[in-house]
């Protein structure tokens, strides 16, 4: 994939700051590194969703979905390579707090943990007796209970799951982490997608990517004892835009992979914790997902369709993502 040539109409930034990188609130000032610029770490995918860090190996994972893979990018070296194929149309990954990986499976139908050794425990594949639809996006909280959202997405055609009829409503799930017992947590969401919790974990966020007469972004409180949530609102609407995957770091800023209705829309829009729009990377594709990694969680990684990105910011990913 990477002796592949970049698309045309981009080239990396020969200049500081990186023009592709505008602030659009003077609070994200702090987090702009004027001598870091976007760089394309591999293109050739057909779509590139749910990157995830693994720190001990120094790589970073991400779903090709319709290609049925996950590919491994190495730090050290910038090689690529296959990380999983058939990857049962992985959508969403994540790490436990084991360390181990937690995917999303479109094909499955699906959420699956892989062990230290290689082998696959299978999390959940359905509720109440009925199959789940296609989990979508992953995220592990402190207690160690493991959060997704499961759309409908998947079923819709062959290219990124299997076609099949839905049993079971869209919701967004919680897994016990120790009874691994699994429970609905929010109902009613139009097409639940990307979902991160903030950094003291009393907010759970929900992308609703089917939103009308807009996709908006959710936010919830999470109870005391981290087992539910409550008082749904709206943080952001995103108008013409299409939030899909998002991480919070330190500050309890939300970075969102975004696109759609314009090239102007395309790639990372950031948000302060009150959701006003503080700064955007522009790309020239859209962003589906991103993670925060590298030695000090500073890099941003972002799945942008055909093509991995990656920028050094002036902040840290929150643990979890």
């Amino acid at each position: 994939m990477s002796d592949k040539p970049a698309r045309a109409g981009w080239q990396p930034a020969t200049q500081y700051p990186d023009p592709s990188i505008i602030a659009l609130d003077a609070r994200f000032e702090k987090y702009w590194l004027k001598l870091s610029a976007v760089e394309r770490l591999t293109t050739g995918l057909r779509w590139a969703e749910g990157p995830v860090w693994v720190g001990d190996g120094r790589y970073l994972l991400c779903s090709d979905i319709p290609n049925q893979r996950i590919i491994k990018w190495e730090e050290e070296t910038g090689a690529i390579s296959v990380y999983r194929k058939p990857s049962n149309f992985a959508n969403g990954n994540t790490r436990d707090r084991q360390g181990r990986l937690i995917t999303c499976e479109h094909g499955g139908r699906r959420v699956v943990r892989t062990e230290y050794d290689g082998s696959i425990t299978v999390l959940i594949d359905s509720f109440d007796g009925k199959r789940l639809n296609s989990p979508n996006d992953v995220v592990v909280k402190s207690d160690g209970s493991i959060w997704f959202t499961d759309p409908t997405f998947g079923l819709l055609g062959n290219y990124e799951g299997y076609v099949a009829e839905s049993e079971i409503d869209a919701n967004v799930y919680r897994i016990d982490g120790r009874s691994r017992k699994a429970t609905i947590v929010a109902e009613g969401v139009l097409g639940p997608n990307g979902l991160c919790f903030s950094p003291d974990e009393k907010t759970l966020y929900i992308v609703e990517s089917r939103g009308v007469p807009n996709r908006k972004i959710l936010a919830y409180d999470v109870s005391p004892d981290g087992e539910k949530i409550s008082n749904k609102r709206v943080l952001i609407d995103a108008g013409p835009g299409t939030p899909d995957g998002m991480r919070c770091d330190i500050d309890g800023n939300l970075w969102c992979g975004w696109g759609m209705g314009s090239a102007e829309l395309d790639g990372v829009l950031i948000f302060a914790p009150d959701g006003k729009p503080i700064g955007r990377i522009a790309l020239p594709e859209r962003c589906a997902n991103l993670c925060f990694g590298g030695l000090q969680r500073n890099r941003l990684f972002m799945a942008a369709s055909q093509s991995i990105y990656a920028l050094y910011v002036n902040t840290q990913g929150a643990l979890g993502g």
